[in-house]
């Protein structure tokens, strides 16, 4: 892997330009905390095989590899590519106690994560498709995240 990566340089457009840049949703989701219809969003039924990235960053967030259907309307992974690009917090809102999820970088709000999940983790990471770009595999390498690529053959970072 290369010493820096592209998102570890990463400074946050300002609220102006991040309106520019993303959808109106993905604005709400991202910088708002909000959350997306369930079931009427690109990637709750997605099967294709690639990475999900962070939709203003660009940090590799999760693979195919750990994304499980969980039924409740969102895309639903088992576990990050790496817990270093991942922030969590407590949520107390909505009258009730989540653990909200963050890019590390660009600090998108992504969605929450539940101690409901299969195995291997137990846990499920519930993440609103606007605040995710996809990549399919075999476009990684020109994306530029082709050290990624070992973990779909299995390997983990």
């Amino acid at each position: 892997m290369t010493d820096k990566k592209k998102w570890e340089s990463f400074v946050k457009p300002s609220p102006e330009e991040l309106r520019k840049q993303l959808t109106p949703e993905q604005f709400h989701i991202t910088q708002e905390d909000g959350t997306e219809a369930p079931y009427r969003n690109p990637f709750h039924d997605d099967k294709r095989v690639g990475l999900y990235v962070d939709v203003v960053s660009g940090e590799p967030l999760f693979t195919s590899m750990d994304k499980f259907d969980s039924g409740c309307g969102w895309p639903s992974f088992t576990q990050p590519v790496t817990k270093d690009l991942i922030s969590e917090r407590v949520d107390r809102k909505l009258f009730q106690e989540r653990v909200e999820v963050r890019s590390k970088y660009g600090n998108s709000h992504l969605g929450h994560v539940f101690e409901d999940g299969p195995e291997p983790t137990g846990l499920r990471y519930c993440i609103n498709s606007a605040a995710l770009r996809f990549i399919p595999k075999e476009d990684m390498v020109a994306a530029g995240y082709g050290e990624y690529l070992s973990l779909f053959s299995g390997g983990r970072l």
